[in-house]
């Protein structure tokens, strides 16, 4: 063989190598992002900070060996099938739904992919899971039982604002579990003597109505229930709340720490790690149908001061001794 005949196939050799090499890689996995909240908000933004941390725990970084597809939608309920449908077309490696809402349009989607949810309402009653210890199906994730927690703010609520008579309560028609949080409330006033005026909303103008229906009936606190396009409707709550001068418990510690008097209920950063995990078991092989449905692990009571001294309420100390966070 010439020189420059063995010179050519060798260099030929070597600018080929790199692209077999490049071609044997695995795929960088992707994770489809589903939630119901506008992606301008901190509250909502923070749960995917903290599956990037959670992710990060386990290994996975967005970018390097991990890809995340984001969808949100804005508060919109309605918008979900068709964004869920998107990761579908995409054939996302598996789907992080938040919230009721998004779990439930992820799963009439796809039978096939894994979806990790994060709900407030039971899974099996949704029709997510079979069971909360075997799955069985194509999802699982974590039950933040947030809304079964609506009697306990309530009791909290009322310890503050003692000697109340009468407490309005605003949800959501639109949640999967409005009618369970009704029935709970309900059941938690009759239990405690005395009355809740449970109003709806599930837009800007219905939550206007609402508050001139508060004021009318003189109630002596607030409860918003646990549902994710109230609390990206903090900012008008807590405004037309401080105008009328109506103590209010929020779900989540933004609610509090943007202004409300307080706010009680899991801590959601815990919860969205914990799905992250589930998510890291998955992309390493594991089905998710055998992973059972994981329990929160960590509740906050978060009590803004400086809205108690506004108010003219004083915290009981009983109050004051469980609480997580206090702002001043």
């Amino acid at each position: 063989m010439r020189r420059r005949d063995f010179i050519t196939l060798l260099g030929s050799a070597a600018a080929t190598r790199p692209l077999r090499a490049q071609a044997q890689q695995p795929a960088m996995p992707v994770v489809g992002w589903l939630n119901s909240g506008p992606a301008s908000d901190p509250f909502f933004m923070s749960f995917a900070s903290a599956f990037r941390a959670g992710l990060k725990d386990a290994g996975y970084v967005e970018g390097q060996n991990v890809a995340i597809d984001f969808r949100w939608g804005e508060g919109q309920y309605s918008r979900l099938p068709t964004l869920a449908a998107e990761l579908v077309a995409k054939r996302v490696d598996v789907i992080v739904a938040g919230g009721p809402p998004a779990a439930l349009a992820a799963k009439a989607a796809t039978q096939t992919i894994p979806i990790i949810f994060t709900s407030g309402d039971d899974p099996v009653k949704l029709g997510l899971v079979t069971s909360l210890s075997r799955p069985s199906g194509n999802a699982t994730g974590v039950n933040l039982f947030d809304n079964e927690i609506e009697a306990k703010r309530l009791g909290l609520l009322r310890e503050v604002v003692q000697g109340a008579t009468t407490i309005g309560v605003l949800l959501n028609p639109k949640m999967t579990s409005f009618d369970a949080q009704s029935k709970d409330v309900r059941e938690a006033a009759r239990a405690g003597g005395f009355e809740v005026i449970v109003l709806t909303a599930a837009s800007a103008k219905e939550i206007d109505d609402a508050f001139t229906t508060l004021a009318q009936a003189h109630v002596a606190a607030l409860l918003v229930g646990s549902d994710p396009y109230l609390a990206s409707a903090r900012e008008q709550l807590i405004a037309l709340a401080a105008h009328q001068r109506i103590p209010t418990m929020f779900f989540g510690r933004v609610g509090a720490a943007d202004g409300g008097l307080m706010s009680y209920g899991i801590s959601f950063a815990d919860g969205y790690r914990q799905a992250a995990m589930y998510v890291s078991r998955v992309l390493k092989g594991e089905k998710p149908g055998d992973l059972p449905v994981l329990r929160p692990t960590k509740f906050e009571l978060v009590i803004n001061l400086k809205t108690a001294k506004t108010l003219g309420l004083t915290i009981p100390s009983g109050v004051m001794a469980i609480a997580d966070d206090v702002i001043e």
